[in-house]
């Protein structure tokens, strides 16, 4: 008598990944429609040259956010500081991808990327979303958002000539412990 194996189950997805393919079927329908109705209104003609407009100010837009990065990393490679000001190119450069996007909304959603009083709401709400993904999953590993958040952190603390100081707390009661094998857990940035 043989027996066979079950198969595994699954891990459970969560709800975004049961709701996103809805959310973006929606958003094409939606992007379709309006296409339909701006170019009944304006013409056809007029919707493509506004795409294409979209599509050569989104390339611009990365294009400039790519070269502001490049000339930030280069002056903080000659004077490195420990609060240097933030350069905002990330929002500016999906902006610029939202508006390659062919679409109206999509276009709309990267105006409010651009504007200074929405970029901060973008910016907050992006923070909240880190912030969250890190409480939701204390261990290492098992969210890849949290865990890519977690060495952004790691990679800020700097000492003020921007050497990175790697070290480990030892209590002298316990005395020193040797390696205890490959390292899974979590350790905490150390604050100085």
């Amino acid at each position: 008598m043989t027996q066979q194996a079950t198969p595994a189950r699954p891990a459970p997805r969560g709800r975004l990944r049961r709701v996103l393919p809805l959310l973006i079927t929606a958003w094409l329908v939606l992007e379709i429609w309006l296409l339909v109705q701006v170019g009944s209104a304006i013409g056809g003609f007029a919707v493509v040259l506004l795409l294409l407009a979209g599509v050569l100010l989104g390339g611009w837009l990365i294009k400039r956010a790519g070269l502001k990065a490049l000339s930030a990393a280069l002056e903080q490679s000659r004077d490195p500081k420990p609060q240097q000001a933030q350069t905002g190119t990330s929002l500016t450069v999906l902006a610029g991808l939202l508006l390659i996007v062919p679409g109206f909304l999509s276009d709309l959603l990267a105006v409010t990327l651009l504007l200074p009083p929405t970029r901060a709401l973008w910016r907050a709400a992006g923070r909240r979303a880190a912030g969250a993904a890190l409480r939701r999953s204390p261990v290492a590993g098992t969210d890849p958002f949290a865990d890519a958040v977690r060495l952004q952190e790691q990679l800020r603390i700097h000492r003020p000539d921007g050497k990175i100081v790697q070290g480990e707390v030892v209590d002298p009661a316990q005395g020193p412990r040797g390696p205890q094998g490959p390292e899974t857990g979590y350790r905490p940035p150390i604050a100085g």
